[in-house]
């Protein structure tokens, strides 16, 4: 089945029916279960980018938060969650039924989640990590504001892992991004794999 239009999975309540879809997919190196339906990003499949970003998740038995920002049907959160037990995971959707998804499959899995509506994150909180598949296809205002209200959230040598595909604007948003519109960061270009580069984005210590 093809993708859902952009505006379903970038609105608050998709306007598509919530026909729910069972996923066998690979996180963490091992086979899960999880759920997905319509009206989400990717909901038929583990989308390319963030198949490239995940290899990159490395256990950690550090604590500290962590953020999937635009996290969907929870893919990244998930893995997060799998390899880092201590650490608390925070998933960030606009789409309502996709941070509905990311409860059910955590749960699903033994796993603790804190899916959030941007709004409704602590805006005191600073994250060691952010991770995303950012959604390249809503507009380079509207990803450039995105990335400015939650980067700055990173903790002092924190880092951003971001994955865009190459032909949607890679190069183009790792200029901008190390153009000093984020102070006392560095961007660096981490790795390029199947049509995806994936972005590092650190403030400094």
């Amino acid at each position: 089945m093809s993708q859902p239009e952009p505006e379903h999975y970038f609105s608050a309540r998709p306007a598509t029916a919530d026909e729910r879809r069972e996923l066998t997919v690979e996180l963490a190196g091992r086979a899960v279960d999880v759920t997905t339906a319509r009206g989400v990003f990717s909901g038929d499949r583990l989308d390319k980018g963030t198949a490239v970003l995940l290899p990159l998740v490395e256990a950690d038995e550090a604590g500290g938060d962590v953020l999937d920002l635009g996290c969907g049907w929870g893919p990244i959160a998930l893995t997060l969650a799998l390899l880092r037990p201590r650490q608390v995971v925070h998933a960030v959707d606009v789409n309502e039924r996709a941070l509905d998804l990311v409860r059910l499959n955590a749960a699903r899995l033994g796993l603790t989640v804190r899916a959030a509506l941007p709004d409704d994150v602590d805006p005191a909180l600073r994250f060691r990590e952010i991770w995303s598949n950012p959604p390249i296809r809503i507009g380079k205002d509207a990803l450039h504001g995105l990335l400015l209200r939650w980067l700055p959230r990173l903790a002092p040598g924190g880092v951003a892992h971001l994955v865009v595909q190459k032909n949607l604007g890679a190069d183009s948003l790792q200029a901008w991004l190390g153009s000093g519109v984020l102070p006392g960061t560095t961007t660096t270009r981490t790795t390029t794999s199947k049509g995806f580069r994936v972005l590092s984005v650190r403030r400094g210590a």
